[in-house]
Parts: C-alpha cells; sequence; structure tokens
C-alpha cells in the first residue's frame, strides 16, 4: 500500500492522472461567485486510490442564508477509484440484515473496507418496523434482494466487483412464481418489502380488494412481516414447506417465502397447493436487456442522473428535495476511474448544493456519467472506519446501505 501526506495548494491542484503523472486541475468548482477563494488537499490512501477534500469559500454563511448564498462554503470530498493501478474493488453492502440500518462508518469497518460512503435510499423514518429497507434497488453480493421501483426518478448503480465496471441506468424487474405441476400462476410485485394490507381486509379473510405480493428471503430480517394475508414457505429446490392463512414466520437456510395479502392471498394458497414453484426474477436495462445476476454484482439506487455521457441531464423541480442539501455523488470519468463525492449541507460552514448545482459538481469533477445518491442527513464519508465529512445532523445516521472499497483482490 502506497501511502502520502496530504499537500494543499491554493485553487490549483495536483492530482494523479491514470498514467501516474501529475497534472493541474483545469476546473474549480461551479459554485458561487467566481472570485471565491477554492483550496484543495489529497492523499494516497492505497495504490490508485485518492481522497481529495476541496473547500470554496473561507467566510461562514449567515444561518439565515444557507439556502441563497453566494458565497458559500462548500465543503466536497472526493474519492477516487482508478480500477487500473487498484487491487481492490467496490461493493455494495448493509448490516447484520436488510431491515435495520447501521452507520456508514460502522459498515466500512464491519466490511473491512478502507472508505465507503452511504448509498440507497430507505425507508429511513424512526417509527418504521423495517427502516432499513431499501426504497428501490439492492443487489447485494450477486443477490438481487430489493427490486428497483418504478418511479422515473430513480437511477440505479451497479458495478461489477471483479472488473470493476460500473452501469448505469433506470432498471426495470419483473417476477412470478408458477406451480410446475398446474402451471398456475402468480406475478410478484416485491422483493423483501412489506406488502400493504387493504383496509377493508384488514378483519376478514375473505376479501376482494387487490393487495400486494412479495417474495422473502432470509436477508431481511428475523422474521418475516406479520398480519392478514397468506403466506408460503419454500424450501431450496422451491418445493412448498407449509402454508398459512396468517402472515409472520422465521426462515432458516435455503428457505423463501411468499406471502400475499388482499384478494391476492386466496390466489396464493392455490397456486401454491403442496406443490413446487418456479421462481423467476428478472432484471431488465434501458434497452430492454436481460441483465444476468451473478456472482459479484452490486447495485444501489438513487434519485435523479446527474450527467449521462458528459451531458448534464437533471431535470427542473423545485420543493425541499431541489434545495440546498448534503448530496452523496457516485460516478465514472470518461477513462473508467470511479468516484465517490459527499457535498457537507444545511451548515454554516458548509451549504450544501441543489440538484442543478450537484449535477454541475458532478460535470466539474470530470464525470462523465453519475447519479445522486440518498443525501440530507444520512450523507457520509468513511475512511478507515473514520468519518471524514460532517453530518448536518449532530451525529452521523444509521442508513440503510453503503457503497465501500475494499483494498483486496
Amino acid at each position: 500500500m502506497t501511502r502520502a501526506a496530504a499537500v494543499t495548494t491554493a485553487v490549483v491542484t495536483l492530482l494523479v492522472a491514470p498514467g501516474g503523472h501529475a497534472q493541474a486541475a483545469d476546473k474549480t468548482l461551479p459554485l458561487g461567485d467566481a472570485d471565491l477563494v477554492e483550496t484543495r488537499s489529497s492523499r494516497v490512501l492505497a495504490d490508485g486510490v485518492t481522497l481529495t477534500r476541496v473547500v470554496r469559500g473561507t467566510e461562514p454563511a449567515p444561518a439565515d442564508q444557507i439556502n441563497t448564498t453566494t458565497r458559500g462554503p462548500w465543503v466536497v470530498n472526493v474519492l477516487t477509484i482508478d480500477p487500473r493501478r487498484t487491487r481492490g474493488h467496490l461493493k455494495a453492502t448493509y448490516g447484520p440484515d436488510l431491515a435495520r440500518t447501521e452507520k456508514t462508518t460502522d459498515l466500512v469497518r464491519s466490511s473491512g473496507a478502507l472508505a465507503g460512503v452511504n448509498a440507497s435510499f430507505f425507508t429511513f423514518t424512526a417509527s418504521a418496523q423495517y427502516p432499513g429497507d431499501p426504497v428501490g434497488l439492492g443487489l447485494y453480493g450477486g443477490k438481487l434482494l430489493s427490486e428497483p421501483t418504478a418511479d422515473p426518478a430513480e437511477a440505479d448503480l451497479v458495478v461489477d466487483s471483479r472488473t470493476d465496471r460500473v452501469l448505469m441506468g433506470k432498471l426495470s424487474w419483473s417476477g412470478s412464481v408458477t406451480n410446475r405441476a398446474t402451471g398456475a400462476a402468480l406475478p410478484l410485485e416485491f422483493l423483501n418489502h412489506p406488502p400493504v394490507v387493504p383496509a377493508a381486509c384488514a378483519a376478514t379473510a375473505d376479501c376482494t380488494e387487490p393487495g400486494d405480493v412479495t417474495r422473502f428471503t432470509p436477508e431481511f430480517a428475523d422474521a418475516t412481516p406479520s398480519g392478514p394475508g397468506t403466506e408460503a414457505v419454500l424450501d431450496r429446490r422451491g418445493c412448498v414447506v407449509r402454508t398459512s392463512t396468517t402472515r409472520g414466520t422465521a426462515l432458516t437456510a435455503g428457505q423463501t417465502s411468499i406471502q400475499a395479502t388482499g384478494r391476492e392471498a386466496a390466489t396464493l394458497l392455490q397456486v401454491a397447493g403442496t406443490g413446487c414453484l418456479r421462481v423467476t426474477s428478472t432484471l431488465t436495462d434501458e434497452r430492454g436487456e436481460t441483465l444476468p445476476v451473478r456472482p459479484g454484482l452490486s447495485g444501489v439506487n438513487g434519485r435523479y442522473r446527474l450527467t449521462a455521457n458528459g451531458t448534464i441531464v437533471v431535470p427542473p423541480g423545485s420543493g425541499s428535495f431541489f434545495d440546498r442539501n448534503p448530496r452523496t455523488i457516485a460516478g465514472t470519468t470518461r477513462d473508467g476511474r470511479i468516484v465517490l463525492a459527499t457535498i457537507d449541507g444545511r451548515v454554516t460552514t458548509s451549504v450544501g448544493t441543489t440538484m442543478n448545482e450537484t449535477a454541475e459538481v458532478a460535470h466539474a469533477l470530470g464525470l462523465h456519467n453519475s447519479i445522486n445518491l440518498d443525501g440530507g442527513g444520512s450523507t457520509a464519508m468513511s475512511v478507515e472506519g473514520t468519518l471524514v465529512n460532517r453530518p448536518s445532523g449532530t451525529t452521523e445516521r444509521a442508513v440503510g446501505d453503503a457503497l465501500v472499497f475494499t483494498d483486496a483482490p
């Protein structure tokens, strides 16, 4: 492992190019007034891995001008990974199970990673029974554990940890269960996501309102969600172990279950019977081509593409989401480097960025393709298990998952 002391320069920064030569960065960050002082400090974390801290503006912002000031300041941490020079790999990871939350620093430590950032949007609310449940794509170690949503705002990132090749775009998913003997079938709607019980079905098993159908795996939680509806537990061959007219059970290794609510509850019992089921699960990319789920693949969800093929593509919008907030960015340069960046926000020492400003920062960092990951109070970057950015809350928030870089083959 190669390490170097941090070097700070004013306005002009020395970065390590893919070929190992130093070059002057030709773009300061396009934030605020043109006369702002911008300083950068960089250090090598490992072969092919560099952490750069950018500070633009020198005076704290008035608390009542955080969302409007043109004087900043802004604090940006940039982790750059060159797959051609590193022995390590990038992957997505979560805590003890999918339903719970963990701090990014803890996820970096527990996975033995060198560095990482928070990743997917997740259920989050403190009152939620399953706060870590991803709201969109969740692909970990070659296992699809959460499906991408139909929300057009969702933007997905998939990385192959064996090659560190990255795919970004909007993925789609479809799934079904079919009785191998009878051919009876039922579409799947969710993966590891608690099904909604229609209000009219809460007190009766005989319900005609449409409900949900969800497949659960042991990675979800200690037990599957309980409540009205039906559930069929399958062994590793897809054969029915047991069925129940209520939901909620513990799954052992190799078992999965299918839950249904509303009128689909009765249909599930008819489809399952006492036989064996064929379960399909298909990811599709923006071109309509199937994306094979294989060992080594990781994937997380974001909201909105920032850049696509070198062009800023973030849509116009208004409201708190589009206002200045802390941000987490993931992207790739044209020559294949992977960049993870955090922008601190909502504090007088770093005001954060609007969605448009976030896209402009991504573009200035040379990101040919990039997406906006979960931000706000979730934004966090950890290096060697230590937080290197300043969260907007009083403490680091526990999150659903993280993108982490492990400095090992």
